[in-house]
């Protein structure tokens, strides 16, 4: 079995992005559980914080994307093309979230009363469901291969990254199973713009993480006649 000297790219990037995903990561798990507690409609005061958190959160994966883009082309630039891709489809989920948020806190802003935008605001249904879960997926899928085989990152990345991207595309036929957002598996359900929503949070904190604390660390070469192969 031969091994590899992981390549991490250079220091201050390395810090960068680790330290953007572990942030992001933290304030995902502080964000999600505001959408939990209230019955019925929730005041504004509650909608909109989590969606001002929610847009540092963004912010925050848009660093996270774009360092570990530069940091797979730097150890190995015939992966650049499988790093961009996942950039642009963190990019395309930033953008639909921020139109997502923006239709919800517009539904919020213009109410006489307290609504639950996650059923007044329809449009933002399939922005937060459907349409989500597959360009997570996408991302996952090509950044996990991405940074294991540029030499980035050990198989775990990749491996956990695959797993969740299959439990995000299982949750993309849910624009079938309607708009009660009580239920676990809907458009707007619980499950399907929450909790598994928030899965892939955790392997960016794990790969934040990673590129932390990396010094010397070995792994698996890949297939014969890959980069990290020739880098023996």
């Amino acid at each position: 079995m031969s091994y590899t000297t992981l390549r991490l790219g250079s220091p201050p990037l390395r810090r960068f992005t680790g330290i953007t995903g572990v942030a992001f990561t933290v304030l995902q798990v502080i964000e999600v559980p505001l959408y939990f507690v209230h019955d019925g409609a929730p005041p504004d005061s509650n909608v909109l914080t989590r969606i001002m958190l929610s847009l540092v959160v963004l912010v925050l994966l848009l660093g996270f994307v774009t360092g570990l883009r530069e940091l797979v082309r730097q150890t190995d630039q015939a992966c650049g093309w499988v790093a961009d891709l996942a950039y642009g489809a963190a990019l395309a989920y930033i953008t639909i979230t921020f139109v997502a948020h923006s239709l919800q806190a517009g539904e919020v802003i213009a109410a006489n009363e307290p609504v639950d935008p996650t059923i007044t605001a329809e449009g933002s249904y399939l922005l937060y469901g459907s349409i989500g879960r597959i360009l997570t997926a996408v991302f996952l899928v090509a950044a996990g291969y991405a940074a294991v085989r540029s030499g980035l990152l050990s198989q775990w990345a990749a491996r956990s990254a695959y797993v969740i991207a299959l439990i995000n595309l299982a949750f993309v036929p849910s624009l079938y199973f309607g708009n009660n957002t009580g239920q676990f598996f809907s458009a707007n359900g619980w499950g399907t713009t929450a909790t598994i929503a928030s899965l892939y949070a955790y392997w960016v904190f794990a790969v934040g993480i990673a590129l932390l604390r990396h010094r010397n660390a070995h792994h698996y070469a890949g297939q014969p006649g890959s980069a990290s192969e020739n880098r023996r």
